[in-house]
């Protein structure tokens, strides 16, 4: 047996809770992905009337956070600095790096990194405000990548 960082119980609110918080705000019909510490999808959740490829958009995000090691925020200030490396990652990862917000990681109470989360739908700062108050919801830490953005 495999031990899950997160459960799918948890996974499946923090989707809900951020779609029910872009229901909220009035955004776009989103597309959650919830993927564990290993980068495995826990949860994807669409709205209706989302667009096509919202699905791969929010894994992208969640990976790429996930695979980095911080969140979408960081990974778009990196992807600015360094435009060749973050498209050679972006190969190495099968199209799994999408460097823009959105891609949340979660942490525990320890500050552990247990998975992350991927939204798409709606301009890409609305989509971080869905996966945080999901994120919370859980009782997880969020990190965007922006210690600023964390209250």
């Amino acid at each position: 047996m495999f031990k899950s960082s997160i459960s799918l119980q948890q996974a499946v609110l923090i989707a809900e809770k951020s779609l029910e918080r872009g229901r909220e705000l009035g955004f776009e019909p989103l597309t959650v992905v919830v993927l564990d510490d290993g980068g495995q999808v826990k949860v994807i959740l669409r709205d209706d009337g989302c667009s096509l490829l919202r699905p791969e958009i929010a894994t992208g995000k969640a990976a790429g956070a996930l695979n980095m090691g911080f969140g979408g925020r960081e990974l778009a200030r990196r992807a600015a600095k360094m435009p060749m490396f973050f498209t050679a990652l972006n190969a190495m990862s099968d199209g799994r790096m999408v460097t823009v917000p959105g891609g949340v990681l979660m942490r525990d109470a320890q500050g552990v990194v247990v998975g992350a989360v991927g939204i798409s739908g709606d301009v890409s700062e609305n989509d971080e405000i869905c996966a945080v108050a999901g994120i919370k919801a859980a009782g997880l830490v969020p990190d965007t990548g922006d210690p600023l953005s964390e209250d």
